[in-house]
């Protein structure tokens, strides 16, 4: 913690200090549009756009172009400590279609997983929905409400995760909170998620380079000394083979940096700030292997539509949220959520926090998501007001097993809980999908928001 003398000086350098703007490229928000019900078939469209998250961007000098970070690596002479780094280093605009395989049409949204750019090859990427004035990021509250988005996955294989999702970031990504960002929401910054990644490059607008290393296994990756905390809920992480929805808390509100244990590495998962497992419900996990799949009841062949319904106890926005809710739709029929089939575990087929307290215990888990407030913690997250994150993504630290195979690998996959799809134990290496998986895709379309039944 500072000292209130050092406090004073550093907010009179945050005019001097900052995380620059670029201006080698120009920064043009895709458009995407969305809905927003009121009643069965009242919908209004409203026309919002995307912005890439700002660890994807090009990171140069402000006085030229050069790299301030190459590969997982820092430029050590513009990079010496964290804040002379965000002071020479700016994160510039992107060509969303061409370096990073984003493109939009209308309602839909396309994220290509790899992209051969005319400098660089990228992998993966994440964006966020803005606001109508195209200024900050959308916040949501979700609290008797649903969300409706449909979902085109037949060319997401596994170990692939093609994710939609909240966290609970600043709406101007930090800018007003840390001074010494200057990019703010127009270039992605602040992001947050009950992981607490330490792979972000600028957290409170400072450069994360302390104890930074460059990941053994992503070319392209590395991670400092502090992460970046926030509540998250999993609406949808999915590949053809797999798909779950979570919630996640934390003891913290709004985005928080964090340090050692709170950022609950290794060993010490269980003692950080957030609960980096969640409550999930993936229904093969659950006891129905035969629900979500190529030619399964949700048939990921084909597009198809997923309701999300976050209820209260009251039944208003203003009640504790109670239960989480899940119905498919497709080909004109409204498939209802699986139910579990677990010896043990009573019959579910949504989020509550009987479910999730039944599941942690059947299948010996760790419940931090109990010990930190469950559905109650989650809504008033959402109270407070969370953004709209979409991405595409491949995982080096366990190869998505624990979305679509056995996880963990050292437990026999007969244990409850431990087969969580259909994928083989050996899929799902980053080096394989990178190359032969290249042209994988998801598309998410025709987002809806509004009261319970309103939207589909």
């Amino acid at each position: 913690m500072f000292p209130a003398v050092s406090l004073l000086a550093f907010s009179l350098l945050a005019t001097v200090y900052g995380q620059q703007i670029g201006t080698l490229t120009a920064e043009n928000h895709p458009r995407l549009s969305i809905q927003q019900c009121t009643g069965k078939n009242n919908c209004q469209t409203q026309q919002h756009s995307v912005v890439l998250d700002s660890n994807w961007r090009w990171l140069h000098s402000t006085s030229g172009s050069t790299n301030c970070y190459t590969g997982n690596t820092w430029d050590e002479s513009l990079c010496p400590d964290a804040v002379t780094c965000a002071q020479n280093c700016a994160v510039d605009g992107a060509d969303y279609s061409g370096t990073y395989g984003i493109t939009t049409s209308g309602n839909a949204l396309t994220l290509k997983f790899v992209q051969q750019g005319p400098y660089s090859k990228n992998i993966g990427s994440r964006v966020y929905l803005m606001d109508a004035n195209d200024q900050q990021y959308e916040l949501f509250n979700m609290k008797n409400q649903e969300f409706t988005f449909d979902v085109d996955m037949s060319n997401l294989p596994c170990g692939l995760n093609g994710a939609l999702y909240f966290v609970e970031m600043d709406a101007d990504g930090g800018k007003s909170r840390f001074p010494s960002n200057k990019a703010g929401a127009k270039y992605g910054t602040g992001y947050c998620d009950t992981q607490c990644p330490q792979d972000i490059k600028f957290i409170n607008g400072e450069a994360n380079i302390q104890g930074w290393e460059g990941s053994p296994s992503d070319p392209n990756a590395g991670s400092g000394q502090f992460g970046t905390c926030c509540n998250e809920m999993d609406v949808w992480e999915a590949n053809m083979n797999g798909a779950a929805f979570t919630p996640h808390v934390c003891s913290v509100q709004s985005q928080t940096r964090c340090e050692g244990t709170e950022c609950g590495d290794g060993d010490e998962r269980y003692d950080g700030l957030c609960d980096k497992d969640g409550c999930d419900f993936n229904s093969f996990r659950m006891g129905d292997q035969t629900f979500l799949g190529p030619g399964k009841t949700v048939n990921t062949n084909q597009k198809f539509t997923v309701v999300t319904q976050f209820l209260t106890n009251n039944n208003q926005t203003s009640g504790t949220l109670s239960e989480i809710r899940r119905l498919y739709v497709q080909n004109g029929q409204v498939i209802a959520n699986s139910k579990t089939n677990i010896p043990g575990l009573g019959t579910f087929d949504s989020i509550t926090d009987d479910f999730c307290n039944a599941q942690k215990q059947v299948f010996g888990d760790d419940n931090t998501f109990e010990k930190l407030g469950g559905l109650n913690t989650m809504g008033q997250a959402f109270q407070r007001g969370m953004a709209l994150v979409m991405s595409i993504w491949d995982d080096h630290a366990a190869n998505m097993l624990w979305l679509d195979s056995d996880y963990p690998t050292d437990v026999p996959a007969t244990n409850p809980g431990v087969s969580r799809g259909p994928c083989s134990a050996s899929s799902g290496l980053p080096t394989t999908l990178e190359t032969q998986m290249a042209g994988s895709s998801v598309t998410f379309s025709n987002i809806k928001v509004g009261p319970i039944g309103s939207t589909f």
